[in-house]
């Protein structure tokens, strides 16, 4: 029987792109069969900078659930939930606020960051300065032991667990579990986007998406960000931060090759398109599986939904479950 509880989620603000699926979707396929696996499509956390545009989270919401299942997500062995249709979670976030101060929010550097990112200065929403709290009331609600995030998520997760012990501490009960933060493994950090820029999104436009056709893969592909000092085939060229070579190292599987391709690249004599068409034939390779996939569930969304009313429900019983405990250990469990 599995012991460890994994969470892991999206926010749904547009299709998913090949930087998450090499960051996290691929690995929480091989996850599925180690792992009580739940996958949360952030759709709340995703309306705290969206809520003039709910209609952009509710298509969205689709598509990152198309995209899981064909990637492999097997919804018979990962509850798949909308964290909207979890009000348990809404509760459980109320009370750690209780315990939180708004200093150490604004002191949160993932959040410090975002904020700087969005410009949102004084017209900062209540709601997206507290979202750490809410992942902390997604992640304890099901007990998770393990949260896979990127090395900009950690502090979220140290945050999670002041909220755990100060909750365990104030309340002299065991009820919240600290969760361990799983890192990618070493050389599986963020894709940059197609311009080199640091960040793949689709605001951007910098981004390649699981469910692009070929012909715009290829497209993508061929005016991907290289070296700007490699101007003619016989020029050396560098490999560092060339964003072709890099997309390289996280998809190509013949390591021996593309060290060779590289040593060619370094010393002159091998042009930036020939480069760029081994990649878009190692790219396509990937993707058509999951393009064939994506377009079978699309002409059957109806299964789709009921994987997430399904999820959604277990999701429910056991953030239902953590809540009653929570509310014993504070002592409001008035009626019940």
């Amino acid at each position: 029987m599995k012991k460890e509880i994994l969470l892991t989620g999206d926010r749904p603000t547009g299709k998913l792109h090949i930087g998450h699926y090499i960051g996290s979707l691929k690995n929480r396929v091989q996850l599925q069969d180690q792992y009580n696996s739940f996958i949360m499509i952030a759709d709340q956390q995703a309306l705290t900078d969206n809520a003039r545009n709910p209609e952009k989270i509710r298509n969205s919401l689709t598509e990152v659930a198309l995209d899981y299942l064909s990637v492999g997500i097997n919804p018979s062995k990962v509850n798949i939930f909308v964290q909207s249709q979890i009000p348990e979670l809404n509760e459980l976030t109320m009370h750690y606020l209780n315990i939180v101060t708004v200093s150490r929010l604004k002191r949160n550097p993932t959040v410090k960051n975002e904020i700087k990112e969005k410009n949102f200065n004084e017209s900062l929403p209540a709601g997206f300065l507290i979202y750490p709290v809410s992942q902390a009331a997604d992640i304890t609600a099901f007990k998770a032991t393990v949260v896979p995030v990127g090395e900009d998520q950690v502090p979220m997760i140290e945050q999670t667990k002041e909220i755990v012990r100060s909750f365990n501490s104030i309340y002299q009960k065991e009820v919240l579990v600290e969760p361990t933060a799983l890192l990618p493994k070493k050389g599986l950090g963020r894709l940059p986007g197609i311009d080199g820029k640091a960040k793949m999104s689709k605001s951007l436009d910098n981004a390649i998406y699981l469910s692009d056709s070929p012909d715009v893969v290829q497209k993508k592909i061929m005016s991907m960000y290289t070296d700007p000092n490699h101007i003619r085939v016989e020029d050396p060229g560098n490999v560092e931060n060339n964003t072709v070579f890099t997309y390289l190292d996280a998809f190509c599987s013949d390591k021996e090759t593309l060290e060779e391709m590289k040593a060619h690249y370094r010393r002159g004599g091998l042009g930036d398109v020939k480069v760029k068409r081994y990649l878009n034939d190692i790219l396509q390779a990937e993707l058509d599986p999951i393009r064939n996939k994506r377009n079978d569930y699309e002409k059957n969304l109806d299964y789709v939904f009921e994987v997430l009313k399904r999820g959604s429900l277990n999701a429910r019983s056991v953030a239902g479950e953590t809540l009653q405990e929570v509310r014993e250990a504070i002592g409001i469990n008035y009626f019940i």
